[in-house]
């Protein structure tokens, strides 16, 4: 077993085909399949099933990705910090659900010191990865958010991460259409009157994934659901679809991809907590001080 094999396992994960994975790591289709077989034979066990629409992780696969993209993760870590010595740019990452003042925040670092020379990351993602990101040192800082539904389980893997999670703001529950839907203008809906529209949430793709979302409502049984993985792609069937999502309600004006969106409070209320998450006793970039102290303009919750 050996880095690049972990690392083309992800990729054919993350495409669901041998031959798209195969062209974005530029290796051909045959030279993939020996060396995954190859390592199959080693593990003892098949990391893919073959079907007519492509290839999907088995049982096992799963449970090994999980265990590879960390691996992988800490070995990017090692190869930045140690086998780039000679690369005098400045370095920081944070990593987040969806929240568009995560965002604000991590630009105006940018602007206060405005470095020379840098590679800055935000890894817009799932709430796993944003734990795992922290947890593994990919990442100084994550966001993360909570409501009722998930407290309980967050606040553990916070304990067995070895993460603090420091809360900013308590959001009331909104409900988010297309601007020229039939509903956008009403200062207060249910939940149920919602029930004749598709409801499109951020797909978390993880085994217990409903306690894992960042929306509130987690609990609720949606007739009508669409999950996405992209906020581009969610938008459209919004629109399109006249469709509707779930929010806090922080519509950022500075994001384009926002500005046709109508907030409607939710009368049923599940208020999410947000707040960022570091680990334990760790030591602080100058980039890392600097994005807290902006997150921290944000602070409602003391």
């Amino acid at each position: 077993m050996n880095i690049n094999q972990l690392k083309y396992v992800l990729k054919i994960a993350e495409c669901h085909s041998m031959r798209e994975a195969s062209s974005r790591l530029y290796i051909s289709q045959p030279a993939l399949s020996s060396s995954v077989h190859e390592l199959e034979e080693e593990l003892g066990f098949l990391l893919f099933e073959r079907t007519n629409k492509g290839v999907a992780l088995s049982k096992e696969g799963r449970d090994f990705v999980n265990f590879a993209k960390k691996a992988v993760g800490q070995y990017e870590i090692l190869e930045d910090r140690f086998l780039t010595k000679k690369d005098e740019r400045e370095r920081f990452s944070v990593s987040t659900q969806h929240f568009t003042f995560a965002i604000e925040a991590f630009t105006s670092v940018i602007k206060k010191f405005d470095p020379q020379k840098f590679v800055f990351s935000i890894h817009e993602t799932k709430t796993k990865a944003v734990l795992d990101d922290v947890r593994t040192s990919k990442s100084e800082v994550g966001i993360v958010s909570y409501s009722s539904a998930n407290k309980a389980l967050m606040k553990k893997l916070f304990r067995e991460y070895g993460l603090l999670f420091t809360p900013l703001m308590q959001r009331e529950t909104y409900i988010y259409v297309w601007k020229d839907h039939d509903l956008a203008g009403r200062k207060e809906i249910s939940i149920e009157e919602m029930a004749p529209y598709p409801y499109v949430c951020f797909d978390q793709s993880v085994e217990g994934s409903l306690y894992l979302n960042e929306e509130a409502m987690a609990d609720h049984v949606f007739e009508k659901m669409i999950k996405s993985d992209d906020r581009a792609t969610s938008m459209e069937i919004i629109t399109k679809l006249g469709g509707y999502s779930i929010g806090s309600g922080m519509l950022s004006r500075k994001d384009a991809t926002l500005q046709g969106l109508s907030a409607i409070k939710l009368i049923e209320e599940d208020p999410l907590i947000i707040g960022y998450i570091t680990r334990k006793r760790s030591t602080f970039s100058l980039y890392g001080k600097a994005y807290i102290e902006e997150l921290l303009q944000y602070r409602e919750i003391e």
